[in-house]
């Protein structure tokens, strides 16, 4: 799912998605920066977003990881990107940019 917002932000991207619970993710394979959220107490399942700023806009790309990948070698895991888990987080996360 994404969500472009067309203004900057009035705070620290991190600082922002820390209070709606995301934490940096690190990734040397990504190019975008990457921010997760746990839905439960272990790794999987969770929300996954990626965002690129600049001066004049946020892009949001968020996904579900449901679980870490089953097959020997492969780094792809099963995602959702659509839905209404999706749906909600983006609302949520709309609505905070918004305050």
């Amino acid at each position: 799912m994404k969500f472009i917002w067309n203004q900057p932000l009035k705070q620290n991207l991190k600082v922002f998605l820390n209070r709606l619970g995301y934490h940096e993710h690190l990734d040397r394979r990504a190019k975008e920066g990457s921010f997760v959220r746990r839905l439960g107490s272990g790794q999987y399942p969770r929300l996954h977003l990626y965002v690129e700023l600049d001066d004049r806009r946020v892009i949001f790309k968020l996904h579900l990881d449901e679980k870490k990948a089953s097959y020997a070698g492969i780094n792809r895991h099963s995602g959702q990107y659509e839905g209404k888990i999706l749906e909600d987080e983006m609302h949520r996360i709309i609505n905070s940019l918004r305050d």
